[in-house]
């Protein structure tokens, strides 16, 4: 059965999309069309994704992109710096997802686990066609902003999700990367991480059922108190799908970029996409021997100040 969206929730899905303040990319020229478009990975509407093909003569490396918006709006139609990639040969696959919305009103508990697990899913299904698209399978760089940064994030630590015992082939595929590159990141669902780094914290709730109205996209943050009481009953979700606890030393290189500096401990103008949660993580990482590149304004030791450089240079590079 497909579930659709109520058009109460389309109609205030503008809106909402034009309210997640992740950091302004510049105007680009129109995107050319996919060379494969809506390309199903699953039996559901939202799940299909677009695939540009980078004209080499041997397999290309891939950016895999997960748009933002909150888990509850948003689309794969638009890929900031698609021509960079793909003049540097590197392809490109852009994903929808099931919203978190659409799994409340389904019973899913938690519904994160739909956007999380499309991704995985359609990271197994590119990697399947890896010889029909000639894609290198091992050269997958995730990124996305907001949502789809912390999506991205999610695959980049958990542990593989392949099944290689499947009678599923595209299930016997790794949902590993080579890398990931994000805006905006929230990087931990965890609320008493979110409150003690940035005290006026009111993301998340949403991602474990804590939303009054999933026909109202305007009560997505507004029971951060509830889901922080709710901590302990929730934790094993938490656990399982806040990128934060996945960390480990086999994890793949990562790079971090917010609009505005950290400040630990304090209240944020935006709360939801501070570098307070880069700061926190970078920290993470650099105990587990993983490298990370942290950018903000007035960030020392940047080596790019541009995620679409830093993705380039990353998959092209030897290891």
């Amino acid at each position: 059965m497909k579930f659709l969206l109520p058009a109460t929730l389309v109609a205030l899905a503008v809106s909402a999309l034009a309210a997640e303040k992740t950091p302004a990319a510049k105007a680009e020229p129109p995107q050319r069309p996919a060379t494969l478009a809506n390309i199903a990975y699953g039996s559901h509407e939202r799940q299909v994704l677009d695939f540009w093909k980078a004209e080499s003569p041997r397999p290309t490396p891939l950016v895999f992109h997960i748009h933002g918006g909150g888990w509850v709006t948003g689309d794969k139609a638009r890929v900031s710096h698609l021509e960079d990639y793909l003049a540097a040969g590197i392809s490109v696959v852009s994903i929808n997802y099931r919203y978190v919305t659409q799994a409340i009103l389904a019973g899913v508990k938690p519904p994160v686990q739909w956007p999380l697990h499309d991704a995985a899913r359609a990271l197994q299904f590119v990697r399947s066609q890896a010889a029909a698209w000639n894609i290198d399978p091992v050269r997958i760089g995730a990124t996305g902003g907001s949502a789809g940064a912390c999506s991205s994030l999610w695959l980049a630590f958990h542990a593989d999700r392949a099944e290689p015992r499947s009678a599923d082939p595209v299930a016997r595929q790794s949902t590993r990367l080579w890398c990931a590159a994000v805006t905006g990141a929230q990087t931990t669902l965890d609320p008493a991480q979110m409150q003690a780094w940035t005290p006026n914290s009111r993301y998340g709730g949403h991602a474990f059922g804590f939303m009054p109205d999933p026909h109202n996209l305007k009560t997505r943050d507004t029971q951060f108190a509830a889901f922080l009481a709710a901590r302990t009953e929730v934790l094993p979700w938490i656990k399982e799908y806040s990128p934060f606890e996945h960390v480990s030393p086999d994890d793949p290189p990562v790079y971090l970029i917010y609009s505005a500096a950290p400040a630990l401990g304090q209240d944020q103008k935006d709360p939801t996409h501070t570098a307070n949660f880069g700061v926190k993580l970078q920290e993470r990482l650099r105990e587990a021997g993983v490298r990370c590149q942290l950018v903000y304004p007035g960030a020392p030791d940047v080596r790019h100040p541009q995620l679409h450089t830093y993705l380039i240079d990353e998959l092209r590079a030897r290891r």
